[in-house]
């Protein structure tokens, strides 16, 4: 295959510095960076699967992380603070012959460096859609596929290859 070199498929773009800018990037492209991760990580002609349709609208208020109010600690001379974005993702599930659409609720946390955002953690609670069961405990899945696919979303955007 046969690539042009123009200037408009060699101009590299700036990862956003805000937040907000980038995590609707971010949700934008998501069900595609994670369902080349899911695929990548499935067997080959496996009629089972999860694909993500969409990734909903980010909040962007920080839980307390326990009793009483919620204050940042002072940043570490060198880190950034980490940032908290709330979302969900509509998925659906493929088992044999059966499909069902899965509701799953991320906790995100970020933190700018001076090479750019970074994953720091991301916390997921899996859930029914329509809500029929009670969703399930926040595990940690920095490493699952919606972590694996924030990372690498988040690599090229550093490398200045996401367009806005």
């Amino acid at each position: 295959m046969l690539f042009e070199n123009s200037a408009a498929n060699s101009q590299n773009y700036v990862c956003p510095a805000d937040l907000e800018t980038l995590t609707n990037l971010l949700l934008r492209d998501l069900p595609s960076y994670a369902n080349r991760v899911s695929s990548r990580s499935n067997r080959i002609n496996s009629p089972s699967g999860t694909y993500v349709i969409l990734a909903g609208k980010p909040e962007f208020a920080p839980l307390t992380l326990g009793p009483g109010v919620y204050s940042p600690a002072a940043p570490v001379e060198g880190e950034g603070v980490p940032k908290q974005v709330f979302f969900t993702t509509l998925e659906k599930q493929y088992l044999g012959n059966r499909s069902n659409l899965l509701q799953n609720y991320h906790w995100l946390f970020l933190v700018r460096s001076n090479s750019g955002w970074r994953l720091v953690m991301l916390y997921s609670q899996l859930g029914s859609y329509p809500t029929r069961t009670v969703p399930t405990a926040p595990r940690e899945t920095s490493t699952g596929i919606i972590g694996q696919a924030v990372q690498i979303w988040l690599r090229d955007c550093r490398a200045g290859v996401i367009r806005p």
